[in-house]
Order: structure tokens, then C-alpha cells, then sequence
């Protein structure tokens, strides 16, 4: 394939928000316990119980937010069984994922702790399916309030004398489905009322998110901006690509071009999904004050073969990178309504960037395409002219290339490609308009051979990026020739 790409190095178009960047951590298999807390007696290297290894390796994508405790868990998670003496702690059973009795050791002061190690902002979900008004507004309290109260006393006597500072707070979680299976008309009711006790104490405030659709229920959309919007900050959209069906799965490793062809393909809808849910938050919301929150997405395949169901554990592919790269140019593309998203999730459970198992761990091709593409984060967008050809399969199309731009604060420009194909190279020439000197080009490239490509815990390099030199600089025009199924970046110095 041949295409042309023109990158108006000096049209800015706006940031984007680094928050697009945001990881998301569950109460769900193996990502919280085992993946991210191993207890205060592991023998794995751990600081007050949070894994080493991982939260290093988690520290090199500069994660902006994390997103926790829940998904769904978060609409039966009772704070006040999470604080004080890990032994006087209330075990629960996670009636959610895999019915797995929890001991509450990782709780709300583990969890900025957490955010401390990775300098990460706190993105809190409360509990509005099985809690109440009070038990939120408490736990706001408990955590941000800074002065003499019941609260307040509570977090002193359990080792925080000041509060912490915390930014984000979701009110319940997918309450159309498993949070409560309610109306939108109902739920707009609830979150106007819970929302009223989210409270800004002292100089904390708080960016409100209500809870929003499940994928293309635009009618929910609808509903919220209409009743509640005023009263909000944000308002989340969920969405996750899924080969098959939602009853019909398939697996994460040991796939045709076919279902190759469809996860590409369903990645590309989260656009329509966008432009049509803002829209419709347009006519409510002219201004754009009010951030669309994409804070679930990300492949969902069958579990691997031997363990528990209920863990969501999945392999992670170059299909896999290849679905984090499209995924993350769309919400580039989107900057002007889309402030967050949050990839589900974090270690051990669907998407993730990092597998573990017992004191081993390994980096996902995920994780390469997250720690390239950090580079966009809070840079202004450049406006993009590209004609690429297509990716054609059994009938249908696709384009073969996707591709965004920015210029970062200190100049410099990064230029992301994604070659979708599995099986063609894709050769573009790129021109770089109103750029007057190129001083220097870099690049990295993640690709392979095989589609299956992963890495494991006896091949866990088997994917990673490598140096790209396959292009050639003459005067403003760039050469640059991708491999089939590849995620590239270049680093242009002006």
C-alpha cells in the first residue's frame, strides 16, 4: 500500500489531555491482590506490601490516573471495612469475580499510597448501587476533610494526620447493568441527590463524574445531560472490543485473520461511538465543560484455558497493540470532549500492561505501545491530512494505516503510524508542512512476524520495541516504510 500523510506542524489544534492515559485497577482476579499487593510478610520485594516490580515498571508510562476500586466491585464496596489493623479488617466475598473471599487488606490507604509510588492522581468510584448518600459523603470526608470531625479523627487515628488531596470521584459505577440494573431517569435522580454530599472541603476540589453509557445506549446520554448535567463534571462511556459476541467470545491467542480483521474493525467503532455520544452532550453542553470519561476499554476475550472464569485473565498479542494504538489516536482526535479514558485494566485482568505469576512479571505488548505513546500526553495535537489505502478482507475494508501527531512543550514532534495489515507493508510519504529544519529523527517500532506474537513467563521478550530506521529525510518529506501489523513512533527534532 501507498499513501500520503501531510503533518501541519504548525496548525495546533488543542492538548491532549494526558489523562487519556489513564489506567484503571479492580478488585477483580489478580490485579489488585497478587498483582499489585502481596502483604507486608511476601518474600517478593514489596514496599508496605506493594509489589516492586511492578510499580517500577508501571512508573516508566508516567500513568496520569488510576482508576479504582471498581467496575462493578465498586457498587458493593463498603470503605469503612478497608481501614485500620489489617487484622481487625471485615473479610468479604467478591460476589462479582469469582466469588473469591477478600480480606480488605487493600483499602483506601493502601490505595493512595499506591498513587503515591506511581505519582499518579486518585480516581475514586463510590458506591451508590448497595451504599447510601452517608456512606459516601463520609468517605469524602475521611479522606479530604482538614480540620476537627468524626471522619477526619477516624483517618488520624489510623496513620494519616493530614488529608489527602484527591481529584476525581466517580458516583457508582455501570448503574444501568451490574451497579443496580436502573433507568436512566432513576439513576439521573440518585446521582443529583449523591453527588449534592461529594463535597469540596477546604481547598479540594473535586471533578465530579457522573455515570454514563453502556457503548451506543445514546438514549442514557440523552437523559443524564438532560437532567443532571449542570451538576456534573464529567460522564463516563464504556465500551470494549469484543470478537464475536458478548455471549459468544473469543480467545486471546490462537485466532484467524478473520477475527484479526473484526477486533481491527470494532476498535475503529469507538469514533462513531464518540462523535454520536457528544453530540448529543453538544446540545446540553455547547461549551464543552462536561469531559466525556471513557473509563473502561479494551479487548475482552475468553479467559485462558485453566483458570478461574471470574479472573478475566487474558494473553496480550500484537492484535492487542495494535487495538491500544487505534484506540488511543481516536481519543486524540477527540481531545476537545474526551478528558480521561481508563484501559481495563492495570495487571492480570483483561488489557493489561503487565502479567505476573508468583515473583515473575513481564511487560505486554500493551505496555510497549502505552510507554511510546507517553510522549503525547499534555502536547498539542497537529492537524493531520492523510490518504491511505485500504485493508480489504472477505468483502469488507478498513484503513490499513492510522496515524496522529503533536508537538510536545519543548518543540519537538511525535508522529504515531499504525499498520493494521498482518501481512503488507505499508509505504507513506509524509511531509512535514511549516516545519523549516529537521535537526534530528528517532524512532522505535513494535512489531513481528506473527500474529499470535506474546510474550510469556519462558519468552518474555518475544515482543518489545526496537529501533526504526526504515525511512528516508529529504528536505520536509519523510519516506517511511511500516512493517505489516507494527505500531510505530517518530521523534522529530525541529
Amino acid at each position: 500500500m501507498k499513501g500520503s500523510v501531510i503533518v501541519n506542524t504548525d496548525w495546533e489544534q488543542g492538548i491532549i489531555n494526558k489523562n487519556i492515559y489513564g489506567q484503571f485497577a479492580e478488585h477483580l482476579g489478580r490485579c489488585i491482590y497478587e498483582g499489585l499487593w502481596v502483604g507486608q510478610d511476601s518474600p517478593i520485594p514489596h514496599t508496605d506490601g506493594i509489589r516492586n516490580d511492578v510499580v517500577e515498571a508501571l512508573k516508566q508510562l508516567n500513568i496520569p490516573v488510576l482508576r479504582w476500586p471498581g467496575g462493578c466491585f465498586a457498587d458493593e464496596y463498603h470503605w469503612k471495612d478497608g481501614i485500620g489493623p489489617k487484622e481487625n479488617r471485615k473479610r468479604m466475598v467478591n460476589t462479582h469475580w469469582g466469588g473469591v473471599v477478600e480480606n480488605n487488606h487493600f483499602g483506601t490507604h493502601e490505595f493512595f499510597q499506591l498513587c503515591e509510588l506511581l505519582n499518579a492522581e486518585p480516581y475514586i468510584c463510590g458506591n451508590v448501587g448497595s451504599g447510601t448518600v452517608q456512606e459516601m459523603s463520609e468517605w469524602v470526608e475521611y479522606m479530604t476533610f482538614d480540620g476537627e470531625s468524626p471522619m477526619a479523627a477516624w483517618r488520624q487515628e489510623n496513620g494519616r494526620e493530614k488529608p489527602w488531596k484527591l481529584k476525581y470521584f466517580g458516583v457508582g459505577n455501570e448503574n444501568w447493568g451490574c451497579g443496580g440494573n436502573m433507568r436512566p431517569e432513576y439513576y439521573a435522580d440518585l446521582y443529583r441527590c449523591y453527588q449534592t454530599y461529594v463535597r469540596n472541603y477546604g481547598e479540594n476540589r473535586i471533578y465530579r463524574i457522573a455515570g454514563g453509557a453502556n457503548v451506543d445506549d445514546y438514549r442514557w446520554t440523552e437523559v443524564l445531560m438532560r437532567e443532571a448535567g449542570h451538576l456534573m463534571d464529567g460522564l463516563s462511556l464504556h465500551n470494549y472490543t469484543i470478537p464475536g459476541s458478548w455471549e459468544g467470545k473469543r480467545h486471546a491467542v490462537g485466532f484467524d485473520e478473520a477475527e484479526w480483521f473484526e477486533t481491527m474493525k470494532k476498535s475503529l467503532h469507538m469514533d462513531e461511538l464518540i462523535t454520536r455520544h457528544s453530540a448529543i452532550m453538544d446540545q446540553y453542553d455547547p461549551d464543552k465543560r462536561v469531559g466525556l470519561i471513557v473509563d473502561e476499554w479494551g479487548t475482552w476475550f475468553l479467559t485462558e484455558p485453566g483458570t478461574n472464569p471470574g479472573f478475566l485473565y487474558q494473553q496480550n498479542t500484537m492484535r492487542d497493540a495494535l487495538v491500544a494504538g487505534l484506540h488511543l489516536h481516536i481519543f486524540h482526535n477527540h481531545h476537545d470532549r474526551v478528558q480521561m479514558t481508563n484501559i481495563a485494566q492495570m495487571v492480570n485482568v483483561l488489557q493489561a500492561m503487565v502479567l505476573t505469576e508468583g515473583p515473575a512479571m513481564l511487560l505486554t505488548p500493551t505496555y510497549h505501545v502505552f510507554e511510546m505513546f507517553k510522549v503525547h500526553q499534555d502536547a498539542q495535537a497537529l492537524a493531520i491530512h492523510a490518504k491511505v489505502g485500504n485493508y480489504e478482507y472477505d468483502g469488507d475494508s478498513i484503513p490499513q494505516v492510522s496515524v496522529s501527531a503533536s508537538k510536545a512543550q519543548d518543540g519537538f514532534i511525535h508522529i504515531s503510524l499504525c499498520n493494521v495489515h498482518p501481512g503488507e507493508s505499508a509505504n507513506l510519504s509524509l511531509e512535514l508542512r511549516g516545519l523549516e529544519e529537521v535537526k534530528e529523527i528517532n524512532g522505535v517500532v513494535l512489531a513481528s512476524d506473527d500474529m499470535q506474537a506474546h510474550n510469556t513467563f519462558d519468552q518474555p521478550e518475544r515482543v518489545k520495541k526496537e529501533a526504526f530506521t526504515s525511512y528516508q529525510l529529504q528536505e520536509q518529506h519523510l519516506d517511511v516504510t511500516l512493517p505489516p501489523m507494527s505500531v510505530v513512533m517518530l521523534t522529530i527534532a525541529p
